[in-house]
């Protein structure tokens, strides 16, 4: 009898495993723009944490979170992935669960610009980030770790996202 198996818990990126993030990146959006992103926010020190879900020796879970230039202090969700033959149990919802879980207990706002169907289920608003000025669709754009505020910020993203 095969057992089923699942990834393990998130935890941070380790050294070394850089090449299987960027392959999953590749993989999960059919394209390099993600992997070049990562990359280029990594070179620039922007990068404020890598998470990965591992399963097995296979990295088949990532985000990034990096540090907006403005508002001071508050992070950027970018980007999110699932390996394709994961996708749809429940693994993302449960990485993406977390972290608005921990930006709400730290009190640390976190942007991100997405599907809001996944994200808003996952904890993440789009009412807290309705009065944020943005480069990027605001129907798009949610927060988490704000509580129920919606502040009137204006968002300047990291030089990383330029032509996106």
């Amino acid at each position: 009898m095969k057992m089923l198996q699942a990834p393990q818990f998130a935890r941070d990126m380790h050294r070394g495993e850089e090449d299987a993030v960027d392959a999953l990146l590749r993989t999960a959006f059919a394209g390099d723009a993600e992997a070049r992103l990562v990359q280029k926010l990594r070179k620039t020190g922007v990068m404020a944490g890598e998470t990965v879900l591992p399963l097995d020796d296979k990295i088949v879970g990532y985000y990034a979170l990096s540090h907006m230039v403005k508002p001071k202090g508050w992070l950027c969700l970018a980007p999110v992935a699932i390996h394709p033959d994961l996708q749809r149990r429940g693994h993302g919802k449960r990485m993406m669960g977390m972290l608005t879980e921990w930006a709400r207990l730290t009190k640390t706002p976190i942007v991100v610009l997405g599907n809001p169907d996944f994200y808003e289920r996952a904890g993440f608003s789009r009412q807290s980030a309705a009065k944020l000025q943005s480069p990027y669709p605001i129907e798009h754009t949610m927060l988490a770790g704000i509580g129920n505020a919606s502040p009137a910020e204006a968002l300047i993203y990291p030089s990383a996202f330029d032509g996106l």
